[in-house]
């Protein structure tokens, strides 16, 4: 579980897994810093280094010689009822065609994109309920 804790400047803080740390902000034109991760490249950061992960984990296991992988992901909102996640993968090596599909398999079932590739549901847990209550 990430647990985050706020900073006193304004919308910064520090996220946490319990071994690493890394600074959060909001964006300048939302009233932040500007000085970490917002909250929505962290969402894109995840998926990119999912994906990055599954593609070089997909060449290791099958021989195939990746040399360096790059991806990007962008949030895009065309309308209201919609959310697209714009992707562009970088391979590098000398990789026949058949080895770039093998790649871009596995970057499509990289296990967050399969995650946000569901249905979601969100709630609260009760154990985050009854801490707060007990303060």
């Amino acid at each position: 579980m990430i647990k985050t804790r706020s900073l006193s400047q304004a919308y910064r803080g520090v996220a946490t897994n319990g071994r690493c740390e890394m600074q959060t902000d909001a964006p300048l034109a939302k009233g932040g810093g500007g000085t970490g991760f917002g909250a929505h490249e962290l969402l894109e950061a995840a998926l990119a280094t999912c994906i990055n992960m599954a593609v070089r984990m997909h060449a290791s296991a099958h021989g195939i010689p990746l040399q360096a992988v790059e991806a990007r992901v962008r949030i895009m909102r065309p309308n209201d009822e919609t959310v697209v996640f714009e992707q562009v993968l970088d391979l590098q090596g000398p990789l026949s065609d058949e080895q770039r599909a093998a790649l871009m398999a596995a970057a499509d079932a990289s296990p967050v994109r399969q995650t946000l590739s569901k249905r979601l549901q969100f709630a609260w847990s009760d154990r985050l309920s009854a801490k707060n209550a007990s303060t």
